[in-house]
This record gives C-alpha cells, sequence and structure tokens, in this order.
C-alpha cells in the first residue's frame, strides 16, 4: 500500500465548522458512536449548543444503549447496565477530529464520540474502545495499522417500509440475473449507486468505486484505506449513510451476512502494518519476499481466527455465509491470492497486506479490526512459525474449519486464553452474554422452514 492520501473533502476543523454555524449552513449536529451491533446511534443536537456546550464537555446517553439487542429489547446479563444499576447515564465525548459534513441530510455535520463514564474512565465494553486498546498494544511494538473495508450490499425495488410489511418476504431485487462486474444491470441502480459514492466523498471519505456482484441486486463500494481507527469510524457513517441515501430513492438495502441460499454479503477486510516512520515492516529478504515480523503475525492470525470468530461473525445469521464453493471461506488456511482459503496474501512491498475473508456485512468493524490486531500482536510476541502456504482448493482441504455455528464461536471464544488476556474479563463476559442472548432468541423462534416442512406433512 502507498501512502494513503489526506482527505479533506467533507471534513471539517471546529472552525471551520464555526463558520458554517455563522454562515446558517450548519444548524445540526449528530453526535453518534457504534453500538455493539455495529449500527450508528446517538442524538441531534442544535449547532449552537454543541459549539457552547456539546464539543466541550460532551452529552449525555443511556447506557443500555451497549447492553440491547437488535430489536433494543433490554435484556439480562450485563454488568455495566441493568435494572438493578438503574440504567445510568455515559457521556459521548465527542472525537474532534472525526467531525465532518453530511451531504445528504441537509444543514448537519456529524462527529464520532467516545464513551466515558462518570469519572471520566472509557467504557471498556464500547467497540471503539476495544478497538483503541489494541491500538495501543500496537504501538508499543512500534506498528501502526491501515485497513479497508469491503462492504457488499444487496439492493431492493422496495422501500424498507414495504420491505417490514412484507416481513422481508417477496422483495423485488434490483437485478433479475447474476450481475458481477457486469455494467448493464448495474446501471439500473446507477442513480443510487452515485448519491452513495458522491455523498461519502462529501462526508470525508475517498471512493474508490463500484462493481456489481453475484447476487441479484448486490454490490460493493470501495473506499480507499485509511488508519485502522480512521476506516472503521468510515465504515459505520457509509453503512448507515448508504441506507439512509436508499430511503430517499424509493429503495432498500441489506447488509445482512446472508440474505438468501444465493452468495452472502462478506465484508474482507484487508490490513497491513507499518513501522511508525512508514517503512514496509511486512515486505522482507525471507520466503515469500516476507520479513519475519509478517511470517510472525499471518501465523498469528492463523491460530487465533477459530478462537476470535465471535468477533469476525457476530451473528446466527453470519455462520450461514460458510458454504463450500460460495466464495465465503470454510478453512483455516492462508494462500497467495486464492479466495477459497480463510486468508488470502496481496500485494508486495508497502502494498503487502492479508486480506480476512471471514467477516460478513453484518460485522462490526471496530470488534474484527481489533481482533486481528490481537492475533497479530499473539504471533509476534509468541515468535510463531508459519505453516507452509495452501495451493489449490481449500474447500476439500484437511485444515482447521471456521466455525459453523455461533454457539461454537462463542465456546471457543470463552475458553481462549488470547481472547482473555488481549481484551480483557469485562469485554469477554460482556460479549459472550450478547452471543447467548441472540443464540436463545434463535433457539425459541419458530421459523418459516419449519411451518412449510411441519404444518400439514408432520
Amino acid at each position: 500500500m502507498t501512502a494513503a492520501p489526506e482527505v479533506r473533502s467533507g471534513n471539517l476543523t471546529v472552525a471551520e465548522l464555526e463558520s458554517l454555524i455563522d454562515a446558517g449552513e450548519i444548524d445540526t449536529v449528530i453526535v453518534a458512536f457504534a453500538d455493539m451491533q455495529g449500527r450508528l446511534v446517538g442524538k441531534r443536537v442544535s449547532a449552537r449548543l454543541f459549539r457552547e456546550e456539546v464539543a466541550a464537555h460532551g452529552a449525555e446517553c443511556c447506557n443500555y444503549l451497549l447492553a440491547v439487542d437488535v430489536e433494543m429489547n433490554t435484556v439480562e446479563g450485563y454488568a455495566m447496565s441493568s435494572w438493578e444499576t438503574g440504567y445510568g447515564d455515559m457521556v459521548m465525548r465527542p472525537d474532534l477530529s472525526t467531525l465532518r459534513r453530511i451531504p445528504w441530510l441537509p444543514g448537519t455535520a456529524l462527529v464520532i464520540a467516545d464513551l466515558e463514564r462518570h469519572d471520566e474512565a472509557p467504557v471498556a465494553p464500547s467497540p471503539r474502545a476495544v478497538l483503541q486498546r489494541q491500538l495501543d498494544r500496537l504501538a508499543e511494538l512500534g506498528l501502526v495499522p491501515y485497513v479497508g473495508t469491503e462492504l457488499e450490499f444487496i439492493v431492493f425495488d422496495d422501500s424498507f417500509r414495504a420491505a417490514w410489511a412484507k416481513g422481508y418476504r417477496d422483495l423485488a431485487p434490483a437485478s433479475d440475473y447474476n450481475i458481477d462486474y457486469a455494467l448493464l444491470a448495474s446501471s439500473r441502480m446507477e442513480p443510487l449507486l452515485r448519491d452513495i459514492r458522491n455523498g461519502m466523498d462529501g462526508a470525508g471519505m475517498y471512493c474508490e468505486g463500484v462493481k456489481g456482484e453475484c447476487n441479484l441486486g448486490q454490490q460493493e463500494i470501495a473506499f480507499r484505506y485509511a488508519h485502522a481507527l480512521a476506516t472503521c469510524d468510515n465504515h459505520v457513517i457509509y453503512k448507515n449513510g448508504a441506507k439512509e441515501i436508499a430511503d430517499t430513492h424509493g429503495k432498500a438495502l441489506t447488509f445482512m451476512a446472508k440474505y438468501n441460499e444465493r452468495e452472502g454479503n462478506s465484508c474482507h477486510i484487508h490490513l497491513s502494518v507499518r513501522g511508525t516512520d512508514g517503512s514496509a515492516v511486512m515486505a522482507g529478504d525471507g520466503d515469500h519476499g516476507f520479513s519475519p515480523l509478517m511470517e510472525h503475525w499471518l501465523a498469528g492470525q492463523l491460530s487465533a481466527l477459530r478462537e476470535l470468530s465471535l468477533f469476525f461473525a457476530p451473528n446466527i445469521n453470519s455462520y450461514k455465509r460458510y458454504v463450500p464453493g460460495s466464495f465465503a471461506p470454510t478453512a483455516v488456511a492462508w494462500g497467495f491470492d486464492n479466495r477459497t482459503c480463510a486468508l488470502r496474501v496481496v500485494g508486495h512491498g508497502h502494498s503487502l497486506r492479508i486480506e480476512n475473508r471471514v467477516p460478513g456485512g453484518d460485522v462490526n468493524p471496530y470488534l474484527a479490526v481489533a481482533a486481528i490486531i490481537a492475533a497479530g500482536i499473539h504471533g509476534i510476541e509468541n515468535e510463531l512459525t508459519l505453516p507452509e502456504v495452501f495451493e489449490g482448493n481449500a474447500y476439500v482441504a484437511d485444515v482447521e474449519r471456521v466455525p459453523a455455528t455461533l454457539r461454537e464461536a462463542a465456546e471457543l471464544f470463552s475458553a481462549s486464553d488470547l481472547v482473555r488476556s488481549a481484551f480483557g474479563d469485562e469485554v469477554v463476559e460482556h460479549y459472550l452474554n450478547m452471543a447467548a442472548i441472540e443464540q436463545r432468541a434463535f433457539d425459541a423462534a419458530i421459523t418459516d422452514w419449519e411451518r412449510i416442512r411441519g404444518f400439514e406433512r408432520l
């Protein structure tokens, strides 16, 4: 990877924001953060209040935002938030370096916040805090991570509200056939896709382009890599914004890992590390052009992948992606430019990097990137030996497999000394409770599959 250009379009300094407020161009500031599910949550405040109070002192929100399920139900088992503790507040402390315009929302700017307790201690289970802890560990080794996330989604001609009213059944995908790299059918979606691309550029991101994917109506919009924290911030803003923009077009889109029996939505994560001086520390004179650090880093990814899968695949539906021959990985193996492996090595020199193909479109990017960094540090600190490169079809290889269920992933996560050492018991127990709640909810659900098979014939 060559040096990423500094992006200014859409990014705002505090002085620039104040000028826009004075000119009447900005009247609303969204103070936001990613919750456990990777969703952007927070509040809208008046621009005047933001300038006078919130920018310096933050804004309060209920701590249950890190202790609810997907339906926003209050659920038991979280140490930080419960009826017994009164569901108190936490402070959203704006990270002013993340200030930006949100062009698709008139008169609006947005800032990402870090979460603090009232004593100003960080809220450890917050996804951004989980990542920052791993960034601090990496900095102690003199390393800086650069990340790109490749997020796929499926577009439907139904609006979000129409899709809800249908129970998400019988929706009309925005194409009728496989459109991988196809231009003609993708052009039907171009008014929407163009608005998303330009909107994200206007929000300070570097949009590289868009391509069709294999499922009906499926697309991938790619963005230039950046520092790990900036990429994750951009990821959650983009994911939320793409849905908002689709809504204005009367369309819906989904990032769920597996919408139907065709190809799922992936979120391949490319990550490389450099020295603090920008040096290409992964490249070297060893086998395959690797440095010893690269060998240990990649060996760490392989060694820890199964234990960390809960952070790569956090939902019941996540595990439906892992189907042989679907371009979603099932084999814990590494290869050069080999899309049948969970870990794909590409590039050379500064661009030498590892693509982790395990996460789906439902991933929380902060947690997944934190897991990748934790695995790399594990490999470096223990000087793990890199297994031989895999060649051929990893779907049929005699190697370890990616966990097949959320239950299996949670058991591996819970039993892992590496996980507890890297993230701490507070974080581990928090996300194990999240997995247990999802598992219980799914186990209790009666599905269409069961009704179709059993209503008359059983």
